[in-house]
């Protein structure tokens, strides 16, 4: 089981919104980062969303289903 995975380019951007998301569902649940600025209002501060964590979420999501479906992350 020696298999990797290489992200070059335009997958990059991707695999870090989707590693935002997945951070963002474990502070709705209550886990947090153990220092520096939330997820949760990093993202909004990165992305210009607004609203509580779950809306937030909603908007991350839709964000990556548009940059996945038009390919520009």
């Amino acid at each position: 089981m020696d298999e990797a995975i290489i992200l070059t380019g335009k997958q990059i951007p991707l695999a870090r919104l989707l590693a935002m998301k997945a951070a963002l569902k474990m502070e709705i649940i209550g886990l947090t980062r153990s220092r520096g600025q939330s997820m949760y209002s990093l993202i909004k501060q990165e992305l210009g969303l607004k609203g509580n964590k779950q809306n937030v979420l909603s908007q991350l999501e839709d964000y990556i289903g548009e940059e996945m479906i038009n390919g520009h992350s």
